[in-house]
């Protein structure tokens, strides 16, 4: 570890020294969410928690996130305790930004940590690589983007995810894996995603024998079991005796939300959007059906249900059963060859067909795949060109995240900077494969790369200097779309790569 450097530990110090100088940036309204969810937990006793809506942003996380709200609310009062008002919608005084700033900071240092256990249980072989690996995810232009400066709370959970992933990596701790995994859930549940991959994990290698898999070990069943049950237990339990589960599920899955955010998330429907709106003028040519009503659905910026002008609607059942489709596809290997790499793997390809194919799903939850991808990137080069295009799309969907003049320069030149540099480490670093590699990845690759500096140059100053206030969605559309390529791209890639390897 000594012979790694820079540190992680030095990275994360100089990391937080430059995050602090983004205090006075932008904030999206997930800054009043969370400063909203802080005043809840604070002045309303539980039973209260998830039936307050003086705010359009209520309480819609699982109850253990709710319980760290509560936590940072016992300091936040010595910060300002107008923040913890209910009634004082929209309160952002300075003391207030500092605060929420610096507990995004803070508890991030659970990452720092996941990523030092990462690399301390490395194969002594790939230790520099796994290193340069955590540096990539901890200097992560996507968490910058993400937590500090649109602000939320991602690196205190991709840290926890991070470490349940390597906690799987042992026999030995292997149950505390399951077990952090749970409470994970229990803090986000958008990490449903990543459940099947775990199901079939623990199942195969955990629960039962590596010899036969008619073999099962019921003491590792009860103890996990145990386990999972007084995690859930505790988190939920206190809600079903309250007789407020229903409640409370109802905050956590919307379904009555759209099937696209208001910025589309860069996936299929992202594509199919597109494709619709293109077929809108071609219509009249080939004589298409046009719903009216439908004409501006998808542009209008709401999170609403979306309607489609020429192709049929999609509803969440159809999303449902492509999801899981292609997430227990992923299980296939996983189950025939049930070690670490195989694990991750199938993790990040859960994370792919639920960006892909989910029901309304954020921008943000890209960070679903790039982060667990990064652990195995340089595992070779086969790996490393799946990734490539994926680590140029997923951050470059996120910049609409930021749109005031005043990030430009910190979103573009941050995020160029660390792809050029991780991408040239990796790059150099990569081990050759023992397989041919993939013709058309490579090209794909290099050809979806050189786009997307002009693509930025034009959303982002061109087309305002041309058509001013006219057209406002079109950058979106263009950046929306060319994403969703790479992120397709990428995922058919992968799974090439994964089921060859």
């Amino acid at each position: 570890m000594a012979s790694l450097y820079p540190t992680i530990t030095q990275c994360a110090i100089v990391a937080a020294a430059f995050k602090t100088l983004l205090f006075p940036a932008y904030k999206s309204t997930d800054f009043e969410v969370h400063r909203n969810w802080l005043a809840i937990t604070y002045s309303l006793p539980l039973q209260k928690w998830y039936y307050e809506h003086t705010s359009e942003w209520t309480l819609d996380y699982p109850p253990f996130f709710a319980h760290f709200e509560s936590f940072l609310s016992q300091f936040a009062q010595y910060a300002d305790r107008r923040m913890l008002e209910v009634q004082n919608l929209g309160y952002e005084s300075w003391q207030t930004v500092c605060f929420q700033r610096t507990t995004v900071i803070i508890t991030e240092l659970v990452l720092v940590y996941a990523l030092q256990k990462f690399v301390k249980t490395s194969p002594s072989t790939t230790k520099h690589h796994s290193h340069v690996a955590a540096l990539s995810i901890l200097l992560s232009p996507g968490l910058l983007i993400i937590d500090h400066i649109h602000f939320q709370y991602n690196g205190f959970l991709y840290g926890v995810l991070v470490l349940s992933l390597v906690l799987a990596r042992k026999q030995s701790t292997m149950l505390w894996s399951g077990i952090l995994f749970a409470v994970l859930l229990c803090l986000k549940h958008i990490y449903l995603y990543l459940a099947p991959a775990y199901f079939a994990y623990l199942l195969r290698v955990y629960c039962l024998s590596q010899k036969s898999i008619f073999r099962i070990r019921f003491y590792n069943c009860i103890k996990l079991a145990i386990g999972l049950a007084m995690i859930f237990g505790v988190a939920f339990g206190p809600f079903i005796y309250l007789g407020q589960l229903d409640q409370l599920l109802s905050r956590l899955f919307p379904f009555s939300r759209g099937l696209c955010h208001a910025y589309w998330a860069p996936n299929m429907w992202a594509m199919y959007s597109f494709v619709d709106r293109l077929l809108i003028y071609a219509a009249p040519r080939f004589g298409l059906r046009v719903n009216e009503a439908a004409v501006n659905s998808v542009t209008r910026g709401l999170i609403g249900d979306t309607s489609f002008a020429v192709l049929p609607e999609i509803s969440p059942r159809t999303t449902f059963i492509l999801t899981l489709s292609f997430q227990l596809i992923s299980l296939i290997k996983l189950s025939v060859q049930p070690n670490w790499d195989a694990f991750i793997g199938a993790v990040t390809l859960c994370g792919y067909a639920s960006f892909l194919f989910g029901w309304h799903v954020h921008e943000k939850a890209i960070l679903l795949v790039i982060i667990p991808f990064s652990l195995i990137a340089l595992k070779d080069r086969r790996y490393l060109g799946a990734f490539r295009p994926l680590a140029v799309a997923g951050h470059v969907s996120l910049f609409p995240l930021l749109f005031t003049a005043a990030e430009f320069p910190i979103k573009t030149i941050y995020t160029i900077f660390w792809l050029v540099l991780f991408l040239i480490a990796f790059d150099r670093l990569a081990p050759p494969s023992n397989r041919p590699r993939v013709f058309l990845l490579d090209r794909f690759s290099l050809l979806y790369i050189t786009v997307a500096i002009p693509l930025i140059v034009y959303c982002s100053l061109i087309h305002g200097m041309v058509f001013g206030q006219k057209l406002e969605f079109l950058p979106l559309m263009f950046i929306s779309s060319y994403s969703a390529v790479g992120v397709f791209g990428s995922w058919v890639g992968f799974m090439v790569v994964y089921f060859t390897s």
